[in-house]
């Protein structure tokens, strides 16, 4: 959490976390905002994961979802969000953090379609999306 709020600083990008609370949290979610970043508690008996695909499905914007689970990475392509996996963000953290701020830009919806085509050396319309997400963290 320190580092996350270091890197808020920094960047100032909006950042939510979400934490497990289904076998020990309370009857409901809870949210508090720690060092300027909002944290979520997942109620009793309902999984982080539920949360995720809950926000991003509800509030239609177009997140940056940093996530290893290949079922809340689908769920967020699908509701037109970019995948950044905890491995790359891991890396951008470790990294020193240079100062500067940058708007995210929206991905157009053809960008997310399954058929393959072109160039197998091309990186695919998911990868530049990726890329681009990368390059504003």
């Amino acid at each position: 959490m320190e580092k996350l709020a270091e890197y808020k600083k920094i960047k100032g990008h909006e950042i939510t976390v979400v934490f497990d609370g289904w076998k020990s949290g309370s009857g409901d979610e809870s949210h508090s905002v720690t060092g300027g970043i909002k944290v979520i508690y997942s109620k009793l008996g309902e999984k982080a994961d539920a949360v995720i695909k809950r926000i991003i499905s509800s509030e239609k914007k177009q997140w940056i979802v940093i996530t290893s689970d290949r079922d809340i990475a689908d769920h967020a392509w699908a509701n037109g969000s970019v995948v950044v996996s905890s491995g790359e963000f891991s890396e951008i953290l470790g990294k020193p953090l240079r100062v500067g701020k940058g708007e995210f830009e929206p991905i157009d919806e053809e960008e997310y379609e399954s058929s393959k085509k072109g160039s197998p050396r091309r990186l695919s319309k998911k990868e530049k999306a990726k890329m681009r997400a990368l390059g504003k963290l």
